[in-house]
């Protein structure tokens, strides 16, 4: 091993060592982490300052690795370290949730707690003391928030927190009164304490939002230059804003001319019926995600390992049933926990459920070909040689792979036998090509929440819940909402490009294989590596202009 590649070893290990211990939580099961032993958030000032020193030091010694140009998987792996480096200085000064954004709080406050009642009980060793000491920390944070947020936060975020924090001490002690009886007495005894000063710290936190209101009158919307730090150093996309637009509109208006084509031709459909109840989806999905496993591997689109975790429904636990508002009910595990079974938890089926939970009430199958292959696809990437790539994620490159397995599935003919399902996965198509439009606007500021949120409610349609929760979601994580559609579209270049460069010798599975092991890795990257075409990551460099890494000046170490 090289000087230089031993140094982006230990530089990279130190990094995430450091980046599970210091990254936000938020709504997005993808960026889930299982933090240390003892770990706690927080988001002081002196917090915050120590993560610039600590992004200043990792930036100066990324800078001064000294690299090899063969193999080119050791320039992939530097390269994957300075996108993550330009994450982390994303975060703290470009998008500035921690300064702009109530909601940010929410998710400091709640999400880790969440989290930890997502993995299944029996829970190992110290797992109820570490709930009960996460919800005594939520006053905590609470208060960081105000003496953070005061002078800075953006009105149309604070009023989205409101809207959480009204029943959120109402949820919370649902929820609690729910585990209680399943924690040991003592455990027990500190729960009902800790819930009741967090239901505290939530009201309070909620009337001093309603009270400072009207002198939160920063933007929602960071501008277009710090959104294209996003997509180029970031996100290492090869493709400009405009080019983005693009083919979002022609995506919008391919997938909505099928559907009119296909709702002609299954107009005297009557939708299916509803599975019986929820142990009879958690059966039938889990015959579903077998099946589907074999479908991949006859029709050669992917062969899975056969010791390859599962993905499967459970049903929704009491105590997680009022807090799911908080994130995905999904347990994903960590590369700490590879073998896990992936788990969703869900509802009893009924009709009036949201958008993507409905469908799988009668047709889990449509579940399966997006979160079963997050499910896959990170359990693959975990069990990658390389511990640089283990780590590192990409919405661009998961959501991507999920997007794209979701048109394999469809053209592969997974759901001939249904039509209602084939009709879903097209319309979710139209909703991932919108949504890239309503990403880009909001982060410039072209939408409001209120129009982005009836854009989507008209458009797809969502029901209003729905469309207003996503709205709110990509306007404080900008850069998400593109992810499906921009990842699948890599991926179609990256596809054709190989397959004619291989000629007879290319094989779809082998292809995939690779694809979903490398599933944490920019597209841009992985296009150099596999093709040894650099383009699109010259392109990426070319519209991000000619700023590496980020570099902290001591000015900006202290400012704002």
């Amino acid at each position: 091993m090289s000087g230089g590649r031993a140094e982006l070893d230990r530089v990279t290990e130190e990094f995430w060592e450091w980046r599970i211990a210091a990254q936000p939580d938020s709504y997005d099961d993808v960026t889930r982490v299982e933090r240390p032993a003892g770990w706690l958030p927080d988001w002081s000032p002196d917090a915050i300052s120590q993560r610039r020193r600590a992004l200043a030091g990792f930036t100066r010694r990324h800078g001064d690795l000294k690299v090899s140009a063969e193999p080119v998987a050791d320039q992939v792996d530097a390269a994957l370290l300075g996108s993550a480096l330009a994450r982390v200085h994303w975060e703290l000064d470009l998008l500035r949730d921690w300064r702009r954004n109530p909601c940010f709080y929410v998710d400091q406050a709640l999400v880790p707690l969440y989290n930890l009642l997502l993995q299944p009980r029996p829970w190992p060793g110290t797992r109820d003391q570490e709930v009960v000491t996460l919800l005594g920390h939520v006053p905590n944070i609470l208060e960081q928030a105000k003496q953070n947020l005061i002078g800075h936060a953006a009105g149309p975020f604070a009023q989205y927190a409101l809207h959480l924090l009204d029943t959120a001490d109402e949820a919370l002690g649902t929820a609690m009164t729910a585990l209680n009886p399943l924690l040991a007495s003592a455990q027990a005894e500190g729960l009902a304490a800790a819930t009741g000063a967090a239901q505290r710290a939530l009201v309070d936190y909620r009337e001093w939002l309603r009270e400072h209101l009207p002198t939160f009158d920063a933007p929602i919307s960071i501008g277009p230059e710090a959104f294209r730090y996003f997509l180029h150093h970031v996100a290492l996309l090869p493709y400009s804003m405009r080019q983005l637009l693009d083919m979002s509109r022609q995506e919008y208006t391919r997938t909505a001319a099928a559907e009119l084509v296909l709702r002609r031709r299954h107009r005297d459909l009557v939708e299916p019926a509803l599975l019986a109840d929820t142990a009879r989806q958690v059966e039938q999905q889990r015959t579903d995600e077998q099946d589907i496993r074999a479908f991949l591997r006859r029709e050669g689109i992917i062969d899975l390992p056969d010791d390859l975790r599962h993905y499967r429904n459970a049903p929704m636990p009491a105590y997680l049933e009022p807090l799911t508002w908080l994130g995905v009910p999904h347990y994903i595990a960590s590369a700490q926990r590879p073998g896990d079974d992936a788990l969703r938890y869900v509802r009893p089926p009924r009709r009036d459920l949201p958008y993507f939970q409905r469908v799988e009430a009668f047709d889990p199958r449509v579940g399966v070909v997006h979160e079963g292959v997050h499910a896959w696809q990170s359990a693959l990437s975990w069990r990658h040689p390389d511990p640089v790539r283990r780590h590192y994620y990409d919405s661009t490159v998961n959501e991507g792979i999920a997007f794209h397995a979701e048109e394999l599935a469809l053209q592969a003919g997974l759901f001939e036998n249904v039509p209602a399902s084939t009709l879903f996965v097209v319309n979710a198509m139209r909703l991932r090509a919108l949504r890239v439009e309503v990403d880009i606007s909001l982060a410039i500021g072209e939408l409001t929440l209120e129009q982005a949120a009836a854009r989507l409610a008209e458009q797809v349609p969502l029901d209003h819940a729905t469309a207003w929760e996503e709205a709110a979601f990509f306007a404080g994580h900008p850069g998400q909402g593109l992810s499906y559609l921009s990842g699948k579209i890599q991926i179609h270049g990256l596809l054709a490009d190989a397959a004619q460069r291989q000629g007879e010798a290319f094989r779809l599975d082998s292809f995939l294989g690779r694809l979903w092991r490398e599933g944490n890795v920019p597209l841009t990257l992985q296009r150099w590596e596999l093709l040894g075409d650099r383009d699109h990551m010259d392109a990426a460099q070319r519209w991000g202009g000619d700023r590496g890494a980020p570099a902290l000046s001591l000015a900006e170490s202290a400012g704002g």
